[in-house]
Parts: C-alpha cells; structure tokens; sequence
C-alpha cells in the first residue's frame, strides 16, 4: 500500500496520482474550514506493473543480488540452444518419404502392421499371398474414379512407390499396397497409403441427400 498525506484546502494546482477529487465516487467525511491546515492521508493499492515494471525480464533487487540466488539455479547458464530437426519416428507417415528396399528385407510383422494400420484411415489388412494394404472408395460417377486414380497418381510418382488400382463398374476404385520385392507389407507402403489419405476426395463422393 503506499500512503499519501495532503495538506488542505486543496487548490488548483495541487494535483496527485493518488487522488481524484472531482471523481463523484470521491466523498470527503469531513467540512472543510477556509484557512485551516487539514491533514489527510489516504491509501492506494499499488498494482504488480507498478512495482515490478512491465511484464517479461526485469533486474533483480538488490537483495536478490546479495542471496547470490543465480549461483543456486540449476543447469548451464552458457547452454547454446539449437533447433532439431525431428528424427524419422517422430514424423507423421505423411511427412515421410519412401527408402529403396532390398529383397533381402524382411517383411513388416503381423504385430507392426497391426500397429501401423491404424495410423492410416479407411485402409485394411488383408491376407493374399502375403499382407497387403488395400482401399475402396464409392465415387459419384465413373468419370469421378478417373479423376481420383489420376489424383493419386500425382502423389506417389514422386515415392516411386505405386499401388495396384483398379477402375470397378460403376464408381468404385480399389487400390492394394504391398512390396512385392519382400512378399509383403513394408514402411514404404504405410507411408504412400497415408500420403493418398491426404488426397480430397470430398469434391468426388456421392452427395448426401438431405430430407426437408
């Protein structure tokens, strides 16, 4: 609290952070008598910005400085700070990009597909000589289809990695992932499924029918 003492009458020129006489919520219990020192003291409480400054860094108070209170914080006041760049597992399947696979590799066990089947949205295991990856749209039209596999085309030609698509009568594309160099599923065909998730597709898909 900081405390103030005013010496009245008060004229004109007297002037105070502290005091707003013209203020209507200022009431003065006392009558004022001309000529006659009247001592007043009136309280204000003193908000945070006006004791510690702005917000953000500020210097330490000299007691703070004596209690030597730096020396007591603990890590390297000199540690340089350096911006990562992430490593591959912390990387979404989308942001990704798909290696060269020997036919020495071996393929992704059941557990890790299952794992990773649910990092990719709409796709399923399926067991055919080997697991594969495989997908269905239901499209509009045919001419949607087209558009959709040429959409897809886009996205995996710069992996190198292409599924098996299939243009099915009357709107539906099946696509099936898989490395067939391995006979089986391996993290390229995760990555290349979850970058065709990022395809819109909502511009091709049947309107849904809405009921007045």
């Amino acid at each position: 609290m900081a405390t103030l003492n005013l010496l009245f009458p008060i004229t004109t020129t007297t002037t105070s952070p502290f005091l707003n006489t013209s203020s209507p919520l200022f009431h003065a219990p006392f009558t004022l008598k001309p000529n006659k020192p009247l001592s007043l003291t009136t309280t204000r409480a003193i908000d945070a910005h006006d004791f510690l400054g702005d917000f953000g860094a500020r210097d330490p108070f000299p007691a703070e400085l004596e209690s030597k209170f730096g020396e007591k914080v603990l890590g390297n006041k000199d540690t340089e700070h350096k911006i990562l760049i992430p490593n591959i597992s912390a990387l979404s399947l989308s942001q990704q990009q798909c290696s060269p696979i020997s036919p020495l590799h071996s393929p992704l066990s059941h557990d890790d597909a299952h794992k990773l089947i649910r990092k990719v949205v709409g796709w399923r295991l399926l067991q055919e000589g080997g697991l594969k990856l495989q997908c269905l749209w239901k499209l509009r039209d045919y001419k949607s289809g087209v558009e959709l596999i040429n959409r897809i085309f886009k996205v995996v030609e710069a992996e190198g990695h292409f599924p098996n698509i299939h243009l099915e009568q009357p709107n539906q594309v099946r696509a099936e992932l898989w490395t067939a160099s391995i006979g089986g599923l391996s993290m390229n065909d995760f990555i290349v499924a979850a970058k065709i998730d990022q395809i819109k597709t909502s511009d091709l898909v049947p309107r849904k029918r809405v009921w007045a």
